[in-house]
């Protein structure tokens, strides 16, 4: 069968689609379907299926596209061509305008190999040609939806994750794709869409060389398809700096919850800090108000100094707060033996909740209280033994900031969660979660205000949680304490982030926003598809919840991927205003879908035979 054309495309299809060890080894390839299903196709040469007889390796298809454009496919299910025939290889993809590398998902082995073996060989063949690749991850996984985390062992036995599909596609520049199923969704919509605007760019591209060469300045009459414009860029969400040693420092500066007051001996002058704070930053503190040392049994030399330095005032409460006892009126009074310790106490201080990162600043300002350089080195001295890490190093006369940055660590953590020095209990779902209120007033407004104020909390130990479930509740707590947070899905991030929103604390809000946009970027188009989690529901979350950036990205994001979207039920809750977005900004666009029918609408009119480019 002859064609009567003026263009053609030069398709190399290399790699297998079936799995190897399928019963049915009949169904049809890849490329085969395309041809079949495709409406572009058109007088398919179907005596050249059977493999070629001068190379058994790889099989032949002609077929006429767009009208009067010869498409010629060279299909090589077996990767032996490299091996056997190296010159003949070389020759049909220094030949092919298209190239399409194929693989099953379910055949790791064979993965593995052409990894290995065979695309450093297609690299070398290419040589720095700008000829378009595309990689086609072929299947349904047998051992059911992998996860797509880059962290994710689980399926790597016998699958091929998409992860190790997408580096593959990064090392060859490649457009990656997954089809499920050879279906006329992935075949003629998905994979037949990509394929189809290569070849537009193949003939876009040999055409304009064409006119280059001829030097022809007149305007071409001719019909050309329509272009497929990239996607609109969606918003970018930008996360919002930690405040975390301010918020310690301004809890000191404003001496809200203040459960401890330090005293020279002759009790002129008071400076109040806080118990939980003063115990995540030191031994010497943990000792001195009867809390549990991490480290096990207790220095001697921090023994020793504080017995020189503190004395705890008898007769005031104990330090840690037992279940139902009201929160103590009064701070635990600590009498501080060392009168120019006691003088540059403020500062020090000062240096403790702002995260130890001054120490210059910390000299500077005991130098100017103090003059007597004696007793300068003295003061330095007895802060570097108070927060020295017991068993790792010892303290040195030149220390700096950032050797006190190795001896200091603000480990709140130690504090999350548990009993020890609490003084407020929440209550939620049944069960108590036991916390701090210099904690709480520092990270949180809206806890400030509720423990400081005139509300029934503020003379409460116990206090009640609704509208929140546990687990959301501790991952909430455990960022206040911590300034970090690591959400197991996309649900739990939305769950955090509405309980972020309730207690206004911007940054988790933030977070959690990153986390879900994080998250479904990096879902292939073939999870996005059979998901069950619902994208317009995390819509309108975002917005009840004054969630403004995630709800305008999520919105883009539905309208970027239309094709998926809108043939879930999911997509008619959308409000009329929503849909009128998703509809403007869709993609592909309504204008370029009307442009491509009108264009197929031509190449088939039978009154008019196109000479497409």
């Amino acid at each position: 069968m002859g064609f009567n054309t003026t263009r053609s495309v030069n398709i190399v299809a290399f790699g297998n689609e079936r799995d190897g060890f399928s019963e049915d080894n009949q169904q049809p390839s890849l490329i085969w379907s395309y041809l079949r299903r495709s409406v572009l196709i058109s007088q398919i040469d179907s005596s050249l299926s059977a493999s070629h007889v001068g190379n058994p390796v790889f099989t032949e298809y002609q077929a006429c596209v767009f009208g009067n454009v010869r498409l010629v496919v060279h299909d090589c299910p077996v990767w032996d061509i490299f091996d056997s025939d190296w010159y003949t290889s070389c020759r049909l993809i220094g030949g092919a305008d298209i190239i399409v590398i194929k693989y099953s998902v379910n055949d790791k082995t064979s993965f593995q190999e052409l990894k290995d073996s065979y695309v450093p060989m297609v690299k070398k063949a290419l040589n720095h040609c700008s000829v378009p690749v595309i990689i086609s991850a072929i299947g349904a996984r047998k051992d059911g939806v992998p996860c797509t985390c880059p962290l994710c062992t689980s399926d790597r036995r016998s699958c091929v994750i998409t992860s190790e599909g997408v580096q593959l596609a990064k090392e060859l520049g490649a457009t990656y794709l997954e089809l499920h199923t050879l279906n006329d969704f992935y075949i003629q919509k998905y994979f037949g869409g990509v394929l189809e605007y290569f070849m537009i760019q193949s003939l876009n591209q040999k055409s304009s060389e064409k006119m280059k060469k001829r030097k022809k300045t007149q305007k071409s009459h001719r019909v050309q398809p329509p272009q497929l414009e990239q996607p609109e860029k969606m918003p970018i969400l930008k996360g919002e700096a930690s405040h975390y040693n301010t918020d310690l420092h301004n809890l000191l500066c404003c001496c809200q919850c203040a459960d401890v007051a330090f005293y020279p001996e002759d009790l002129s002058t008071a400076v109040e800090a806080h118990k939980v704070i003063l115990c995540s930053a030191s031994q010497l503190f943990m000792l001195l108000f009867g809390v549990r040392s991490p480290y096990g049994a207790q220095d001697a030399s921090t023994v020793q100094l504080a017995r020189s330095l503190f004395a705890v005032q008898t007769g005031d409460p104990c330090p840690s707060l037992p279940p139902g006892v009201p929160p103590c009126a009064a701070p635990v009074r600590v009498l501080v033996k060392d009168s120019a310790f006691c003088s540059c106490l403020p500062d020090i201080l000062h240096f403790i909740y702002s995260g130890a990162f001054q120490w210059e600043r910390l000299e500077e300002d005991i130098k100017k209280k103090l003059k007597d350089p004696e007793k300068i080195e003295h003061v330095l001295e007895k802060v570097k033994c108070i927060l020295k890490t017991p068993g790792k190093l010892n303290t040195v006369k030149d220390c700096k900031s950032h050797q006190i940055k190795r001896l200091y660590n603000t480990s709140l953590r130690l504090f999350f969660n548990t009993p020890v020095l609490a003084d407020v209990i929440f209550k939620i779902q049944g069960t108590t979660v036991p916390a701090h209120r210099a904690v709480l007033v520092a990270r949180c407004k809206v806890m400030a205000a509720m423990f400081n104020g005139n509300y029934l909390e503020a003379n409460s130990i116990l206090v009640p949680v609704y509208g929140v479930s546990k687990d959301t509740f501790l991952s909430f707590l455990e960022y206040l304490y911590t300034d970090s947070c690591c959400p197991a899905s996309i649900l739990q991030a939305m769950s955090l982030l509405i309980c972020a929103e309730m207690y206004q604390v911007m940054r988790l809000q933030h977070i959690c926003e990153l986390y879900i946009i994080t998250q479904l970027q990096s879902m292939p188009s073939r999870e996005l598809a059979s998901t069950s989690l619902s994208i317009v529901s995390l819509l309108k979350k975002a917005k009840f919840h004054n969630s403004d950036c995630l709800s305008t990205w999520l919105l883009h994001f539905i309208a970027t991927n239309y094709l998926i979207f809108s043939q879930k039920p999911e997509f008619q809750e959308l409000s009329v205003e929503e849909r009128n977005f998703v509809e403007m900004h869709r993609w592909p666009s309504n204008l370029y879908l009307k442009q491509l029918a009108d264009y197929r609408n031509y190449i088939h009119s039978q009154k008019c035979h196109c000479t497409v480019m």
